[in-house]
């Protein structure tokens, strides 16, 4: 495996040597975790500047507007977290008037979710600024040929990863 990272260096603190394939996935790790939190909360600054929300909330609202009548235990799932941190953020959403809980007619121990006329328009506003946010984030540095190649990477690790439910939080 050949791996640089973008600074052209190894990791340090590494146990591995420098010059080890393991090394070069140390470096990969901090590059991508490094590329996510940045792109993150740049994404998060523009939604919190022209919306009021942060990436979590519009990644939710995206959710419900693409699955009306999913489960608080669906939402949780996608974003491989804790239903309890998910719930508390539905509630969040409901005190603002973005979504509503409705009974389940199959489960009355769940609720299914929708967003409010409201939540759909903040979606949609804040679809456009995010679109407009990443677009301008990663599309300044990677052409067309380079974006594809990583989105398909990343889809071919997030799908293994979902597969094997690796780093699905217990409850």
């Amino acid at each position: 495996m050949e791996y640089t990272s973008a600074d052209g260096s190894a990791t340090t603190g590494s146990p591995a040597p420098a010059d080890s394939p393991a090394a070069d996935l140390v470096s990969l790790f901090a590059d991508l975790v490094r590329c996510e939190t940045r792109l993150y909360n740049a994404v998060s600054d523009r939604l919190r500047e022209r919306h009021g929300i942060v990436t979590s909330q519009y990644e939710f609202l995206q959710y419900l507007h693409e699955h009306p009548g999913c489960r608080v235990a669906d939402l949780a799932a996608e974003f491989a977290i804790g239903v309890g941190a998910t719930s508390k953020s539905i509630d969040r959403m409901e005190k603002q008037g973005w979504a509503a809980r409705q009974p389940n007619p199959e489960d009355r121990r769940s609720s299914l979710l929708a967003l409010t006329p409201a939540g759909e328009q903040l979606a949609a506003a804040a679809g456009r600024t995010f679109a407009a946010a990443l677009a301008e984030l990663l599309g300044t540095d990677l052409d067309a040929p380079a974006l594809d190649r990583l989105a398909r990477t990343l889809s071919t690790l997030r799908a293994a990863l979902e597969r094997d439910r690796t780093g699905t939080p217990a409850g």
